[in-house]
């Protein structure tokens, strides 16, 4: 006989289940281990009886010899495993299928992420107490090592700081008391959707840049739409460093048709110089920023290799 093990996932809704699924509890009996298995008022709603028991994958498997038996899984992975080594244990060990019941979406564990998330901030006192201002340095400190690994190549690492980065997301929109992150991955997604017309609409584009055109134009239309908004400049993040700062106001602005004597009119001395400097880095196709960062990691090593040879 077999032993149908019918599994679930935790971030699925309740009584969303295959056809597969349905069939086999309806062919019971249905066993589980917990009272508070989340499928259970779904399957008393269908008519289907199910029978609360003890754990036991011995007396599981033996069942299962005599009877065909359903196991309704919960989260418990060693019990699942138990049960393996108790059917292989028997003298004819009973045929084990196993019926996925529904199955986790793309994204799914960023639910468990934002549950785990909602307990710490209730339960624990460090996260209890953060605000959106103590919490800025650390998305700061957050976003920067995810640009180390990536300037190294490290993407084994990339996997973990982007984990990270994502909890400072995650942890902003749970200390916010007029939105949550339902709001803003609502947000993000009209955006993105409404940016690409030529992915969800009618539009036709031919390259990149026909792209990056429609967005800019897009974007030109929602500032307008918004009121107040008048300058090309809008938006532009005053605090973040100086040559990231100055290229995406270049940038910005000579999109706009800014003449270059703007560019050229502006302080004296140094700072005029590197503004220059970062201008005529984007000429040369580069990233001001990322030159200088990698001209000081370059000098960094230089220094620590004079260090280990004096």
């Amino acid at each position: 006989m077999p032993l149908i093990v019918v599994t679930t996932s935790p971030r699925v809704a309740p009584g969303l289940l295959s056809d597969q699924a349905w069939q086999a509890l309806r062919s019971g009996p249905v066993l589980t281990a917990t009272d508070s298995h989340p499928q259970l008022p779904y399957l008393a709603a269908a008519g289907i009886e199910v029978e609360v028991v003890a754990p036991d994958a011995v007396g599981l498997s033996r069942r299962a010899v005599r009877e065909r038996v359903v196991w309704l899984a919960g989260d418990d992975e060693d019990f699942m495993r138990a049960i393996g080594r108790a059917a292989i244990s028997l003298d004819e060990p009973p045929l084990i299928e196993v019926v996925p019941g529904s199955y986790d979406l793309p994204g799914s564990r960023v639910l468990d992420l934002v549950a785990v998330m909602d307990r710490l901030r209730t339960e624990c006192p460090w996260d209890r107490k953060q605000t959106h201002e103590s919490l800025a340095p650390y998305l700061l400190e957050e976003s920067y090592e995810v640009l180390e690994t990536i300037e190294q190549g490290d993407y084994p690492a990339l996997r973990e700081e982007l984990g990270d980065l994502l909890l400072q997301v995650v942890f902003h929109a749970r200390v916010a008391e007029t939105f949550d992150m339902d709001d803003v991955a609502a947000g993000i997604v009209d955006k993105l959707v409404r940016r690409h017309p030529h992915v969800f609409g009618s539009v036709r584009v031919e390259s990149a840049d026909e792209v990056n055109d429609n967005w800019e134009a897009i974007k030109a239309a929602e500032r307008a739409a918004k009121g107040g908004e008048s300058s090309v400049l809008d938006g532009v993040p005053m605090g973040q460093p100086a040559l990231a700062l100055a290229a995406q106001l270049l940038r910005r602005a000579g999109r706009a048709g800014a003449p270059d004597a703007l560019a050229a009119a502006i302080g004296q001395g140094v700072a005029r110089e590197l503004f220059d400097l970062v201008r005529r880095a984007q000429e040369a196709g580069l990233d001001a920023e990322a030159e200088l960062r990698a001209a000081a990691r370059a000098y960094r090593d230089r220094v620590r290799a004079w260090e280990s040879n004096a």
